[in-house]
């Protein structure tokens, strides 16, 4: 691909002599003023010609950006306000090529009162946040490479927005405090509602910090019990090592489902709120896995493998539970886990196995562990702290490691046969002791991590035998980022 460079359009005559090839440097007023009509795509050429096209865009406006290296002055961010599109019909800027624009400067796009907006194929390279205010709702970021500069406490992604999604993106490359991707919402306690996180590429955060350094932060602690029904999935982590929490959830009523997070620092971690669907995830090779605060969350169907650290925690609480119009020093406290399902999960060979803690007063409570795989070589595979009125049923038990401090009667020890397949994933043989074993009715879910229906017996563990090719298996750059299908 040719690259050009375009200046920022202070003066036609400067940025015409900075273009190395034919054309205009400016967009048309003709074209700008095609914007108005639906449905007609406008090609520009410059940051002028971009600004005035946005201004005049309407419904299934489509501007198309010319490849280019273009520095955004401060002083005239490209600004998006009180631009509508609508259902099915966005107003969409595009680069001509995916990564071929680059935008540099401290800002790029700054948006305001706008909504269906898509931005799609940008090298974002500012150094500031980039903001998705609560005055808009329905903005899309697809198909975007976002390496933001490398500035301590800079968060690069911030959303606010109602119904916003943020897919097939690449963000990489960040060594300082600051996370990725950060979902927030309007005034001190509110969550942008609906917020979907699907195919995007987390990798090579190095920070070395104890905290701050997330891929994905859903929410922050004054938030906690606000609901946000965001769904974050089909997402690959790799060497996302700036925190202990790749997947930091701190805001309630959420799914995190079908993500791989792969050679990295961090796991998921309930950190606050209530009422979070974990499923079918697969945290593999790296060093967390999975730690539980709050109340009535689901975790089913997970796949934790060679991790360094503990596999699953069910962690202790310096709270009972939170409660509205705590102060926000009590808010920052852990929330002792209550009424939690962990259901059909399984645990291969990591340093440590499902444990809790007792570094805080309040014990997990009302905890059901049912119908899991604990399979490991060394330590133990149950290392509960104090725990009031747990279940325990179904769960089978097997290698060198000892039981620990499991309830008798609450598993059994025995072969799960597992084989593994060519995606590095073990899964049940056809004489696996697994297989129909399961024992919680009624029943959890309705598929296993592979997408294979569960019938009416089902397995214990993650995966439910089938001699049929595994729909779903662990992401690979391929299947996430700009270039995903």
């Amino acid at each position: 691909m040719q690259r050009r460079t375009f200046l920022t359009g202070t003066a036609v005559g400067a940025a015409a002599a900075a273009l190395p090839l034919a054309g205009p440097a400016y967009a048309s007023a003709t074209s700008a003023t095609h914007a108005h009509h639906r449905g007609r795509a406008v090609e520009v050429r410059s940051l002028d010609a971009l600004q005035k096209a946005i201004d005049a865009a309407g419904p299934a406006t489509r501007i198309v950006v010319a490849d280019g290296d273009y520095t955004v002055p401060a002083d005239r961010p490209l600004t998006v306000r009180g631009r509508h599109g609508s259902r099915g019909a966005p107003i969409t800027i595009v680069a001509a090529s995916r990564g071929g624009v680059v935008l540099r400067g401290e800002r790029s796009f700054v948006l305001d009162d706008s909504s269906h907006i898509t931005l799609s194929g940008f090298s974002f390279r500012q150094s500031t946040t980039l903001d998705l205010p609560p005055s808009c709702s329905h903005i899309r970021l697809t198909r975007n490479d976002l390496q933001l500069a490398d500035i301590e406490g800079l968060h690069w992604v911030m959303v606010r927005a109602d119904d916003t999604v943020v897919d097939r993106n690449h963000f990489h490359g960040k060594s300082t405090l600051g996370i990725y991707l950060g979902i927030e919402g309007d005034g001190s306690e509110g969550m942008a509602q609906r917020v979907h996180i699907h195919r995007n590429h987390f990798s090579d955060h190095t920070f070395a910090g104890s905290n701050g350094g997330e891929p994905i932060r859903l929410g922050v602690s004054p938030r906690a019990l606000s609901s946000a029904h965001a769904v974050v999935e089909y997402n690959l982590f790799e060497r996302a090592n700036g925190d202990p929490e790749a997947i930091s959830v701190k805001s309630s009523d959420n799914v995190i489902r079908h993500n791989t997070i792969r050679d990295s620092l961090g796991g998921i971690v309930l950190r606050h709120g209530n009422g979070t669907l974990v499923d079918s995830n697969y945290l593999i090779g790296g060093e967390e896995g999975l730690r539980i605060y709050g109340n009535d969350h689901v975790i089913v169907n997970n796949y934790l493998a060679g991790l360094s650290g503990r596999a699953m925690v069910i962690g202790s609480g310096s709270e009972r539970d939170h409660v509205p119009g705590e102060s926000a020093a009590d808010r920052r406290g852990n929330d002792a886990p209550d009424r939690i399902l962990i259901a059909h999960n399984t645990l291969l060979d990591n340093a440590g196995g499902l444990s809790g803690e007792s570094h805080r007063p309040h014990e997990p409570r009302d905890v059901t562990v049912a119908d899991n795989l604990f399979v490991g070589g060394s330590g133990n595979l149950v290392e509960m702290a104090n725990t009031v009125r747990f279940t325990w049923q179904g769960n089978i038990l097997f290698g060198a490691a000892g039981d620990g401090n499991i309830p008798a009667g609450g598993f059994l020890r025995a072969d799960p046969r597992l084989v593994a397949g060519p995606d590095g994933v073990h899964r049940l043989s056809r004489t696996s002791r697994a297989i129909g074993a399961a024992t919680l009715y009624p029943a959890p879910v309705t598929h296993d991590i592979d997408g294979d229906p569960r019938g009416g017996r089902r397995d214990v563990g993650a995966d439910e035998y089938a001699t049929v090719p595994a729909k779903n298996r662990p992401l690979t750059p391929a299947d996430v980022g700009p270039h995903a299908p």
